[in-house]
């Protein structure tokens, strides 16, 4: 096994210098889902629930919290974000959440795309919780990340 990069020669915490890594074009995707009992669908569908369009509101909530994923994650470091897309797609079962993220930067963007991923879940979450008590967020993952050099 690797050595672990955000621990220093003690074990303990710390931050990456990425400052002498040239900039390059990075960017990541990642998914997740939540699942919903069919009458909470059917409410989503029909635009019929108290807090409002819960997919538009879910997309912005997750853009919002990709771009502050520095301040919420210990030891990330803050990034130029230069595109932050977050699209949520009902289906019959659930909502799928699909966040692509690119900067141009010295580190990588999976951290942005997976938060934003999970902000927008969690405001699923929150803006259906008064009428499905069985929600369940699963797989979220990182579908994949990329880095090239900029010409």
């Amino acid at each position: 096994m690797s050595k672990l990069s955000h621990t220093d020669d003690k074990g303990k915490a710390n931050m990456v210098d990425v400052g002498t890594k040239p900039d390059q074009i990075r960017t990541a995707r990642a998914e997740g889902k939540i699942l919903l009992n069919p009458e909470t669908v059917k409410l989503i569908r029909d635009n019929q629930m108290k807090k409002g369009d819960v997919l538009t509101i879910a997309e912005i909530a997750g853009i919002q919290g990709g771009k502050k994923t520095s301040e919420l994650i210990p030891l990330c470091h803050p990034l130029q974000i230069t595109k932050l897309d977050v699209k949520a797609e009902l289906l019959e079962d659930g909502v799928v959440v699909k966040s692509f993220a690119k900067c141009i930067g010295k580190t990588g963007i999976e951290m942005e795309a997976l938060t934003a991923v999970n902000i927008a879940l969690l405001t699923i979450y929150d803006m259906c919780k008064a009428v499905d008590k069985g929600m369940v967020m699963e797989m979220v993952k990182l579908i994949d990340k990329k880095k090239d050099d900029i010409d």
